[in-house]
């Protein structure tokens, strides 16, 4: 019977396997061992191997080998073309809760600097007033103002990047909902390898995770869309065929996403067909 570490004959005589780690995990990965066969090892026999001089010693070089194997996995994963995408989408959400965060303060430190500036004016304001703050008499106060909007144009480059790369790493559903849509889908799933294991059922929900939780635990009504709502085809669609929308878009997102992660290249004939299905359903709406 072969082991990691080495195989054990029918008379129970064991022979080692030559190498360190590396030659070890090597050998894990060629062994192809049938289940039905597999005798799994006890602590008497590691013992009575003789290749390991005690329990101890038999976990410190098993867990070696994991390691090693730990560290090999998760270097395939940084080196998928999605991975860097998927940082980049992140940096991107996490940019727009800061820059929201800090308007939002300025706003009230503003409030107390000009009395003419009133509640109903500050109502909406957000991003739209950091010009008129960058006025202001106050020098911190302009200060910070313009460092928040140049934290906006840096929000501007980084959203047109990730645009631009969706169409490289997920060319189909780029052409579908749009870049920028399309890599903060593949982000909420996880990256394109879960993405493209999705029904397109948990694709339609995507991003609506809390109003899932609630209709499965407390009976509300369920969602009928999570982040593909930010496409213009479902926020612009009527309300009565909005979650058809949804649905049908969702769908075909699903598989675009494995067009996109097992052929890696755009379909136009699948593009169209998916476009002119979801046209039908929506009416034409843009």
């Amino acid at each position: 019977m072969e082991y990691w570490f080495g195989s054990i004959d029918g008379s129970g005589v064991c022979r080692p396997a030559d190498g360190g780690a590396p030659e070890l995990l090597a050998r894990v990965r060629s062994l192809a061992t049938d289940m039905r066969e597999f005798h799994p090892l006890t602590e008497e026999v590691i013992e009575g191997c003789g290749i390991f001089s005690d329990r101890r010693e038999y976990i410190r070089r098993l867990r070696e080998v994991t390691i090693l194997h730990s560290r090999e996995v998760i270097a395939d994963a940084a080196q998928e073309k999605d991975a860097e995408l998927l940082q980049m989408v992140r940096m991107l959400d996490q940019m727009d809760e800061v820059i929201n965060l800090l308007t939002e303060r300025l706003v009230e430190w503003y409030q107390v600097t000009d009395p003419s500036f009133s509640s109903k004016s500050r109502k909406g304001a957000g991003r739209r007033i950091l010009p008129r703050i960058t006025k202001s008499r106050s020098p911190p106060l302009r200060g910070v103002a313009r460092e928040i909007e140049e934290l906006g144009e840096a929000r501007k480059r980084l959203a047109t990047e990730v645009s631009r790369r969706a169409g490289g790493v997920i060319p189909n559903m780029s052409e579908l909902v749009g870049g920028l849509v399309a890599a903060r889908i593949m982000a909420r799933a996880g990256g394109l390898t879960s993405l493209a294991r999705m029904p397109g059922s948990s694709v339609q929900v995507l991003g609506a995770e809390a109003a899932l939780f609630s209709h499965i635990r407390q009976g509300s009504p369920s969602p009928k869309h999570g982040l593909i709502f930010q496409h213009r085809r479902v926020h612009n669609a009527p309300r009565e065929v909005r979650g058809q929308v949804a649905r049908i878009l969702a769908g075909k997102l699903a598989i675009a996403a494995r067009i996109d992660f097992y052929r890696g290249s755009l379909d136009p004939d699948f593009v169209a067909d998916a476009q002119a299905r979801i046209d039908a359903v929506a009416g034409g709406v843009q």
